[in-house]
């Protein structure tokens, strides 16, 4: 099966109840801890990558990981998708070079100027082949070039929603309901909430449109722990309850981004690892129980928290 659009997964997640986890890929075993588990999960998937993801591994090498992902998994539908794309240009180089679906962020722009950008990139990409997110509302937090300060975010205006869909053409949108980039999403003693309201008013204005979420990774505190005790140092890492995540994927949530999840489960394997062998030098060593726990933390979300195991 060659890289698909996500356009049929969106409509069965939408009718099923269920959310399409999109994760963000780096490196070759993030790949293949995600891949591993979604092909024994018969589950869809999304592989992501952002401008920051490009910069490190450059955007041949993270193509053909994933290209070389479709082949060792031949029987579940893989998009590779552009993450929190900044520009008309970044956006272009990925639907050129391979990407089946990109997002625009425009999200920190006027309306106006949010539509006009994103639909310059919708009638580029549609004319390839290729489906495309655009964002209101803008989350706080910390993710790779993505950096907002709290009190600069803001919640999406259900207003707005209708008239940016019909003006732009977009495929889906991302909004905000209070996730948040980054590890660390509530402080100490903050209940977490997410603003459930305003996502089913922008359903009942977009009926059987697909959401997506961003910043929602729950930074389980297994790895958040494994970290502490290995010598890091992220004691209010705190991150989004995964049964707000399952309500919110039952609802008009057809994509939700883990990133954080990822990164952590790597970071805390590593530094156990390292702990525990302190003269081993082989990165084969330690990437292989990282990238085993990348592959249980990724069947976990699957099943217990998309949804969407058994879904190919």
């Amino acid at each position: 099966m060659a890289l698909v659009t996500s356009k049929e997964m969106f409509r069965k997640a939408y009718e099923g109840g269920y959310a399409i986890g999109a994760f963000n890929v780096n490196n070759m075993e993030i790949i293949q801890g995600i891949t591993e588990a979604a092909k024994e999960e018969n589950a869809p998937l999304i592989l992501q990558v952002s401008k920051g993801a490009r910069a490190y591994a450059n955007h041949t090498y993270l193509v053909k990981l994933v290209e070389a992902a479709v082949i060792e998994c031949p029987n579940i539908p893989i998009v590779l998708h552009l993450d929190h794309g900044p520009d008309f240009e970044t956006c272009k180089s990925c639907i050129d070079g391979g990407f089946t679906s990109v997002m625009i962020d425009g999200s920190s722009f006027a309306f106006n100027e949010n539509v006009e950008v994103t639909k310059k990139v919708v009638e580029y990409a549609h004319a390839h082949g290729v489906v495309v997110e655009g964002e209101l509302g803008t989350l706080a937090g910390v993710e790779d070039d993505v950096k907002v300060e709290d009190g600069m975010s803001s919640y999406t205006n259900p207003d707005q929603v209708q008239e940016f869909v019909e003006k732009t053409g977009v495929d889906s949108l991302a909004i905000a309901i209070g996730t948040s980039h980054g590890a660390y999403k509530f402080k100490p003693g903050q209940k977490p909430q997410l603003r459930f309201d305003i996502l089913q008013e922008v359903e009942r204005r977009l009926p059987g449109f697909p959401i997506v979420l961003h910043g929602a990774s729950s930074v389980i505190p297994e790895y958040v722990d494994m970290i502490n005790a290995n010598g890091g140092k992220m004691p209010d890492a705190i991150g989004i309850p995964e049964p707000m995540l399952r309500q919110a994927a039952s609802m008009a949530v057809c994509k939700i981004n883990i990133d954080s999840d990822l990164r952590l489960a790597m970071t805390g394997s590593v530094r156990k690892y390292f702990n525990e062998h302190p003269d081993h030098f082989d990165p084969r060593q330690y990437l292989k129980p990282a990238r085993a726990n990348i592959k249980e933390l990724v069947r976990h979300k699957l099943v217990d928290v998309l949804g969407c195991a058994g879904k190919a």
